[in-house]
């Protein structure tokens, strides 16, 4: 079972940590700065280095969501995102995040 946190889910952690938004399809209301926390939290006491987003049933993202996602690489983790809805995908391309986070259509695997 996930552990949620207000709109965060946590579904694996460890070097490889998956996290999403329990197939929310908006995230406007997602407190950042408790996101940011829980993540940092998630990375240091998981030992992870990397991090996947789950963007399962997400169809806008906040810019202050992106930049979290973002700044999550300055903790020394890969960033991955996975199934982003094709508004997401496009502001990650227009913005050039698509260069920072691996972006993939894909669902993640169970490992």
């Amino acid at each position: 079972m996930a552990h949620v946190e207000g709109l965060l889910t946590v579904y694996k952690t460890g070097e490889l940590t998956v996290v999403g938004f329990g197939g929310h399809d908006s995230i406007m209301n997602l407190n950042l700065a408790q996101c940011r926390d829980e993540l940092i939290t998630l990375i240091q006491e998981h030992d992870c280095k990397t991090l996947a987003f789950d963007l399962t049933g997400v169809k806008v993202m906040p810019s202050g969501t992106l930049g979290l996602m973002a700044a999550m690489r300055k903790l020394d983790v890969d960033v991955h995102v996975y199934n982003p809805s094709v508004d997401v995908r496009e502001v990650l391309e227009i913005t050039k995040l698509d260069s920072l986070i691996h972006v993939h259509e894909i669902e993640i695997p169970n490992s």
